[in-house]
């Protein structure tokens, strides 16, 4: 379905971005920051396109990369 949210879409990136920076505990701070990394990846959005394809394999290193804050 277009624009449906599930753990699909962040749960790769937070796990690896939580490796990377060894956190011990996901905090709503990182939470926000993995949706403002998602919100920010579409960069022209549309009523049918607000949120990358779970298939894109760009998605987690995105979620990742802000968890890096």
């Amino acid at each position: 379905m277009p624009n449906q949210i599930n753990n699909l879409l962040v749960f790769p990136g937070v796990v690896r971005g939580a490796l990377d920076t060894r956190i011990e505990n996901v905090t709503k701070e990182y939470k926000i920051a993995a949706a403002e990394a998602l919100a920010a990846y579409i960069e022209c959005p549309m009523v049918d396109r607000l949120l990358p394809s779970p298939l894109d394999k760009s998605v987690p290193w995105v979620v990742a990369q802000a968890m890096l804050m």
